[in-house]
């Protein structure tokens, strides 16, 4: 009796209007938990820029070693070697062990002081130590570089994940070059005490991270895609990568030590170009279409290639060359890594999409290697390796078209893809209304156009009307004959020059 007493009185609670102190309880709640998301996108900016600036200085065929690698009269080819093939399977693996979010945080920790303890073997001369040292670190930086898609994806919302990994990029290349600049100027070991004191910080701040395994970002509709639509496009999307990233590897090989007498320009000037496309990126307006700049990039990779084989090797002909060639990857580096972001919101262990696709990002530097020592050993010598990068650039234009659709057919709102997804809620509405006067749609085919130009799939708009596809498809063919057109782009084209003329008036 007095259970039931207890539940009729929970029920009364429960069901009970809100009154204003409530709505007041509630809003402070809602502020709070946004409060909480947008300090853990900080935090994660920051941790992984200072763990990404150790590991791109250092590990990752970093400057640091190098210099170490000279100082002690040292091939370092064969640890190159291993360090890279080691994040490759860091980056391929991780997303089988670690799956949960605290999982993530506790990866972190523990790799970031193992991290420092290599590092120290450095500062002795070289033995057994360095290669195994730096083969197990490069597996677990791997590994964190994967683990951080739960904190990108917990973080920050969908639609601005672009941004958050162009800070991230950003960040952590300038700090990369502060170390590399230390390294080359000062000495080897000044630059790998500045990058195990940012390895410190990071260690630092990602104490501060969460680990909650809540996903704010996430929704239940967007967690049901089709998983086999997903996994074709990770596949499509990483041979794309793997083939444009071929240019770096072979840029790696062929390109950087033909100027390494350059070294007091091209020890800071090296990853500006890349900065400068990552932050001009990041900043475009969201309603222009960037799909072009990706065409522009491989035209850009080809003219360095071309002002390669043609100009000396001077100054100017590296500013040129390096301008052209870095500039073209930050535009792809954040085009596949937001791809990658969005892709996050697809499957339940976000580490999985994004070592994956980075991984084909690591086997495009790899092959890129193989194929520049081949190119220029002695056996080979009468071939240009700039005219093989040529015909990669080939390739990828080729590539690039039947990708571009597949990726618009099932990322509609991504940066890179649409100019609709960047817009306010409010804009959105006042976009759904024009298409509504301006269309002379009903009361259906409105409600469908206000789906579609949300970037809704078919399927998912059949699911929120209850209808089938078929008269999902129905519609959109209603609708796109009344405006005369034939795609979803081209409604939000036609919709947009309804409202500038609007407005004009």
């Amino acid at each position: 009796m007095r259970q039931n007493l207890r539940m009729d009185g929970a029920s009364k609670q429960k069901s009970r209007p809100l009154c204003e102190g409530d709505e007041g309880v509630t809003e402070n709640r809602t502020n709070q938990r946004l409060s909480t998301v947008i300090n853990e996108r900080r935090l994660s900016v920051i941790f992984h820029s200072l763990f990404s600036a150790w590991m791109l200085s250092f590990l990752f065929e970093g400057q640091i070693f190098y210099s170490l690698a000279d100082a002690y009269k040292i091939d370092p080819a064969g640890t190159i070697f291993c360090a890279v093939a080691a994040i490759f399977a860091g980056l391929l693996l991780c997303g089988l062990f670690i799956k949960k979010k605290k999982a993530a945080k506790r990866l972190f920790l523990c790799s970031y002081l193992f991290f420092i303890a290599v590092s120290v073997i450095f500062f002795f001369p070289p033995s057994a130590l360095w290669t195994a040292g730096i083969t197990a670190g490069s597996f677990l930086a791997g590994c964190c570089v994967a683990a951080w898609a739960f904190y990108l994806k917990s973080g920050t919302p969908k639609n601005e994940r672009i941004k958050t990994i162009a800070d991230m990029l950003i960040l952590s290349n300038v700090l990369m070059i502060l170390c590399n600049m230390a390294a080359i100027h000062l000495s080897p070991q000044i630059g790998l005490a500045l990058a195990i004191l940012m390895l410190l910080g990071a260690f630092v701040f990602a104490l501060k991270l969460p680990a909650d395994d809540n996903a704010v970002s996430s929704t239940p509709s967007e967690q049901k895609e089709n998983p086999i639509g997903i996994a074709r496009l990770l596949v499509f999307l990483c041979l794309f990568i793997v083939i444009i990233t071929i240019n770096s590897g072979l840029m790696y090989q062929v390109v950087n030590p033909a100027f390494a007498h350059l070294e007091g320009l091209t020890s800071w000037y090296w990853a500006v170009p890349y900065i400068a496309a990552l932050f001009v990126m990041r900043n475009l307006p969201r309603r222009m279409n960037r799909d072009y700049i990706l065409y522009v990039a491989i035209a850009m990779i080809g003219l360095s290639f071309i002002g390669f084989m043609s100009l000396g090797r001077g100054a100017a002909s590296y500013l040129l060359v390096n301008t052209l060639m870095l500039g073209a990857c930050g535009v792809y580096d954040l085009f596949w890594w937001s791809i990658l972001g969005e892709m996050l919101e697809f499957h339940k262990n976000p580490a999985k999409i994004l070592g994956i696709g980075l991984s084909a990002n690591v086997l495009g530097v790899l092959l890129g290697g193989f194929i520049g020592k081949a190119v220029t050993s002695a056996n080979m010598r009468h071939q240009d390796p700039a005219l093989l990068a040529l015909v990669v650039v080939c390739v990828t234009l080729v590539l690039l078209p039947p990708l571009h659709k597949h990726l618009s057919s099932l990322l509609k709102d991504h940066a890179y893809l649409s100019e609709f997804s960047g817009l306010s809620a409010q804009e959105q509405t006042n976009q759904i209304d024009l298409a509504a006067r301006f269309g002379n749609l009903s009361e259906r085919e409105s409600q469908v156009a206000s789906l579609l130009l949300q970037g809704k799939t078919y399927r998912t708009i059949a699911g929120e009307l209850y209808i089938s596809e078929n008269t999902v498809k129905y519609y959109v063919k209603n609708i796109y004959s009344k405006f005369g057109i034939q795609s979803r782009a081209e409604l939000i084209n036609i919709i947009q020059k309804k409202e500038d003329t609007t407005i004009s008036k």
